[in-house]
């Protein structure tokens, strides 16, 4: 409907144009407005061939019509103008058939909207229902925004933002109408602790990155930083030289050392090279922003990495060190750290000596440094070695003390007896400790008189107190021999007697094993029972839990060892009951020859007495 508004009129003003023309080209009146012509031209008798227009004044018209004649048809941003407000709309004249309608709450970034001021809007309904076009001042701005987006990308130009609010990683910024995200690296070269304080803030920025697919504007401050702080550091860098001393500021502090920014250009401080003082941590003695002056040490070939240090700048401690100290003086120290070997003690301001584990009691088993000391206490040392050349220095604890061992043979005499705490295991025994720094070895066949001990841990367990007699003592060599058995008379003492051999004895079968049985006889004693002395009268074999009589075959104190066997008993009756047999089958054999000789002799006297 609107179209035919605008065709009616188009026809009328042509019309008007027809009546009015110009009769000559080279005509000097003036050129009519398009008002002028539009109001003046007659179209139908244009259409009906009753006037003619030339080209040139046709071509005139167009021009007129595209410069000046709004097309809504089209979405391109439309420069209007503010001609009436009232409490919900502003009314824009963009040069069309009829004004168009914003609402206000597209104005509410510009609370000092008034008529005459020129906005940029799009048609965003040609025609509402009650006839009305209806523009967009909101979508404007986006197009417009982005072009001026891309533009100021695409140039490397900067442009101004306002900080709108904190978000994770970053801020939000207002550039143009359309929010940008501006992440806390790039906020400044230094590293940033307080976001607020850029909050509700206008800054200039530098377009970095534009996602087309998802509409993200990336920006950054610190892009601008650089690129000023660029020249300065070009001009910084090629006037350093090894042992320069500068002023920096404290920009980060790690575990490993601190970053100094010398203006522009960054050195890394170790943590080695800020005191001569151990330290265990760069934040016990600096702060971050702290300024302060520092050496270079050395850099590489482009300068890109810059070595510095602090402590270089004051005088080593070991040249402070007092030349009376000397070796064999006792001094007072503090312990800075703990090492599996040993402690370092401070005995002096950045001057420290070690004390080996070895050198802190005489004890010979082995310990660690955490059992005697902790860090921070303040023990008393002896200077072992000294050696200033070298800056190396060891102490001693244990020599505060006198050496155990120097009265060994009057404390620990052999065959005495003591009472030790198990200190650890070897397979070969088991060291015992009488007295700090007093050790000594029962070796595992001195553990027990009954038991065949394959490993310790079998009898004794670490930290058990144990009854010990002093079975050796070498004094030169440290050494001491225990032995914990003796404590007791062996027992197989009386079981000499009571199991000897050829003593026969009740037993009952308490295992089988492979090559032969056992058989419990006490608490100290199990013998055993081999498989061809296992056999039985009627030619059977002992079993589990059967009782027997055993005759003693073999007995080894020493060894500790009892051999039975069950059929030695049997054929031991059977030959006691052949011997008897055969002696009295003897007798009877004598009797019988005796009695034939005193037949003979008398005999023999019959016959003398014939005679």
């Amino acid at each position: 409907m609107a179209e035919e508004h605008v065709n009616d009129e188009v026809q009328d003003q042509e019309v008007a144009l027809q009546e009015n023309k110009v009769e000559s080209e080279d005509s000097t009146t003036p050129t009519p407005t398009p008002e002028e012509f539009l109001s003046s031209f007659d179209w139908n008798k244009y259409e009906e061939g009753i006037e003619t227009v030339q080209d040139k004044k046709l071509a005139e018209f167009e021009k007129l019509v595209q410069e000046n004649f709004v097309d809504t048809q089209h979405t391109d941003v439309i420069e209007g103008s503010v001609v009436h407000m009232t409490d919900r709309e502003a009314i824009i004249d963009i040069n069309a058939k009829s004004e168009g309608v914003i609402s206000l709450n597209e104005f509410r970034y510009n609370p000092d909207l008034k008529v005459g001021d020129s906005v940029e809007v799009i048609v965003d309904v040609r025609e509402d229902k009650t006839g009305q076009l209806i523009l967009s001042h909101r979508k404007a701005r986006v197009i417009k925004a982005w072009d001026r987006v891309n533009e100021a990308h695409d140039k490397g130009e900067v442009v101004t933002g306002y900080v709108k609010c904190r978000t994770k990683g970053g801020m939000i910024v207002d550039v143009f109408g359309i929010e940008a995200f501006l992440p806390g690296s790039q906020i400044d070269v230094k590293p940033i602790r307080d976001y607020d304080q850029y909050v509700n803030k206008n800054m200039e920025f530098k377009i970095v990155k534009i996602n087309h697919e998802f509409k993200n504007v990336v920006v950054s401050h610190k892009a601008l930083i650089e690129a000023d702080i660029e020249e300065q550091k070009k001009e910084i860098i090629g006037q350093l030289e090894k042992g320069q001393v500068l002023e920096g500021v404290v920009k980060n502090i790690t575990s490993y050392g601190v970053f100094i920014d010398l203006g522009g250009v960054d050195g890394l401080v170790h943590i080695t090279d800020l005191s001569w003082n151990r330290i265990n941590h760069p934040s016990e003695i600096l702060e971050l922003d702290q300024s302060l002056n520092v050496v270079i040490l050395d850099f590489d070939d482009d300068k890109s990495r810059i070595q510095l240090g602090v402590k270089q700048l004051s005088q080593h401690p070991w040249e402070a060190l007092s030349e009376d100290l000397k070796e064999g003086d006792v001094v007072e120290g503090k312990v800075a750290v703990i090492a599996d070997y040993g402690a370092f003690v401070e005995v002096a301001p950045g001057v420290e000596g070690l004390v080996h584990v070895s050198e802190m009691s005489w004890s010979t088993h082995l310990r660690s440094a955490q059992d005697f000391v902790k860090v921070g206490d303040e023990i008393k040392v002896q200077i072992l070695t000294l050696d200033r050349d070298e800056r190396k220095m060891s102490l001693g604890i244990k020599q505060l003390s006198q050496d155990p061992w120097t009265d060994i043979t009057a404390k620990y005499p052999v065959g005495s007896k003591h009472k030790g705490i198990i200190r650890n295991f070897t397979n070969f025994g088991v060291f015992v400790e009488l007295e700090e720094g007093i050790d000594g070895l029962i070796y595992i066949s001195d553990l027990s008189w009954t038991k065949k001990v394959k490993h310790p841990s079998e009898v004794v367990s670490v930290d058990q107190e144990l009854e010990v007699v002093v079975l050796e003592l070498d004094v030169e060599g440290r050494k001491l021999s225990l032995g914990h058995k003796q404590i007791q008379e062996n027992p197989w003492d009386k079981y000499t007697k009571q199991f000897a051999e050829g003593t026969v004895i009740e037993g009952q079968i308490d295992s089988v094993v492979d090559k032969g049985a056992t058989v419990v006889l006490n608490e100290d004693i199990t013998a055993f029972v081999p498989n061809r002395h296992l056999e039985k009268e009627d030619g059977s074999k002992l079993t589990k839990g059967e009782s027997a009589e055993f005759k003693v075959i073999e007995f080894s104190k020493d060894y500790k060892r009892v051999v039975l066997s069950h059929n030695a008993v049997f054929k031991a009756m059977e030959e006691e009951n052949f011997k008897k047999a055969k002696k009295k089958a003897a007798k009877q054999n004598e009797v019988s020859t005796l009695g034939d000789l005193d037949v003979l002799a008398d005999l023999k006297k019959k016959m003398s007495d014939d005679k």
